[in-house]
């Protein structure tokens, strides 16, 4: 598979250039996205930007951007003026933006080229990519499997060849765990480091824009590429207030096996179990750890994310833009454009927040809800001062067949481990620590890392080591 780094070099050499890249990608996609369904666009003015960058390599070589002629897929929920973001639902099949995210800013500057706007889960609910008004992503690796989502689509671009590089949006494991399904690598920010500017929100306090990569060094390129304060966000942070986590030869990192003994197949846990060997090996502290309040972020993510979708949705209404459907009065609009506007999952998703947030119902849910992960907080904060890293695997099994999940609380709980990042702001990262067998098909699963508040740069650190460094 192509990273940054080799198609770089070659660019530089001229063993090839980026028009002939971009072109080699269109046809990619042309030739296998009939099947995979990865993306929902295509976007073949990207190859008058490749000349433009192949006649750049030609004046000044290595003193251009470091993205410069690279192509990236991006998710369809992230706005890049004058094409259509659609975020996979019908409630915004024809709307174009009128302006470019942040993110998409200071990648085009680095010189990136976008070639395609990636399939998704409605409005990024979802996590498997079926949930998608355009129809469901096949993962590449076994095309009977689902991709993961909600960024499956970008998940699929990158494992199909399509691409090196996708943009993915992480909620409650929306990157992390389609990159454990398709064996590459996902990054999910401190809460705050990435400008969400221009991203369609989900979960306004959960929401974190990340790459899917096939190395961790790509991961960590573009990753800091998209970072930064924005005048835009004021959630945005500078790395200058991080705490100082310098980066060490040897880590600690901590298990936490109670969280680890139900719901998790047994290969799966078998591979995580050899990874911690592999820790051990490479000169790594490895200890056992008790997380009770973490172990329950499954519970409080799924009142606290429902409470801010009912509200980031609340603008969806037949009126201001997006669909919109007649009515003898206002309320007959609004309830029939949102009817025919959203999928099963988002009307699912609204009626649980609205109820949550309801008079009467606030503070015997949200109110706990955000009581529990202020309490999550304060326990991974000690946690922190006493290890490293925490490790688990990033999904309870390897991808599963499209239709199997049927019954939402079986699919909500394929996100066990990666919701609690989410909730509580911090950063993790998740790359293949091996394979398993199913129906004759070798599945990639992988391992999550995560890290304290501001430790997006020691995640990296150890993640080279334990993957780049030994593919």
């Amino acid at each position: 598979m192509d990273t940054v780094k080799t198609l770089r070099e070659k660019y530089i050499s001229g063993a090839t250039t980026p028009t002939e890249v971009i072109q080699r990608f269109l046809d990619s996609i042309k030739d296998n996205d009939k099947e995979i369904n990865a993306f929902l666009e295509v976007y073949e003015d990207s190859l008058e930007e490749a000349k433009k960058a192949t006649e750049l390599y030609k004046e000044k070589g290595a003193d251009t951007p470091e993205l410069l002629g690279i192509p990236i897929a991006l998710k369809n929920n992230i706005l890049l003026k004058s094409k259509k973001a659609t975020a996979s639902s019908k409630m915004l099949e024809n709307y174009t933006a009128v302006y470019d995210a942040t993110i998409v800013k200071r990648l085009r500057e680095a010189g990136a080229i976008f070639v395609g706007a990636t399939n998704m889960d409605e409005f990024a609910m979802g996590g498997s990519t079926e949930n998608s008004a355009f129809g469901p992503t096949k993962n590449p690796v076994d095309v009977s499997r689902v991709p993961g989502g909600s960024s499956g689509g970008s998940a699929a671009a990158v494992a199909m060849g399509a691409v090196p590089v996708a943009i993915g949006t992480d909620t409650g494991g929306s990157i992390r765990q389609p990159a454990s399904y398709c064996g590459l690598v996902g990054f999910k920010p401190t809460y705050g480091a990435v400008s969400r500017y221009g991203l369609m929100a989900m979960g306004s306090s959960l929401d974190q824009a990340g790459p899917l990569t096939n190395s961790v060094a790509d991961a960590e390129l573009v990753h800091n590429t998209m970072a930064g304060v924005d005048e835009m966000d004021a959630t945005t942070i500078s790395v200058d207030t991080y705490p100082e986590l310098p980066n060490k030869e040897k880590y600690t990192i901590g298990i936490p096996r109670h969280f680890l003994s139900e719901g998790v197949d047994e290969d799966v846990l078998s591979a995580f179990n050899q990874h911690i060997e592999e820790l051990k090996a490479a000169g790594h502290e490895v200890v056992d750890i008790d997380l009770p309040l973490f172990e329950q972020g499954l519970a409080a993510y799924y009142v606290v994310m429902p409470a801010e979708v009912s509200s980031n949705l609340a603008r969806y209404d037949g009126i201001r833009y997006g669909l919109s459907e007649d009515g003898k009065d206002l309320l007959e609009v609004y309830e029939k454009s949102r009817a025919k506007g959203f999928g099963a999952e988002v009307k699912r998703r609204v009626l649980l927040g609205t109820h949550v947030l309801s008079s009467g119902y606030y503070d015997a849910y949200y109110g706990k809800a955000e009581l529990a992960r202020k309490k999550m907080r304060e326990e991974l904060a000690d946690i922190f001062k006493k290890v490293d890293f925490i490790l688990t695997p990033t999904a309870p099994t390897p991808a599963f067949k499209l239709g199997e999940k049927a019954d939402p609380l079986a699919m909500y709980k394929q996100d066990i481990f990666t919701v609690p990042v989410n909730l509580t702001g911090v950063p993790a990262i998740t790359f293949p620590m091996n394979t398993v067998e199913r129906d004759g098909k070798s599945l990639p699963v992988g391992v999550q890392y995560i890290g304290p508040h501001g430790g997006d740069a020691r995640l990296f650190d150890i993640a080279k080591s334990m993957y780049d460094e030994r593919k």
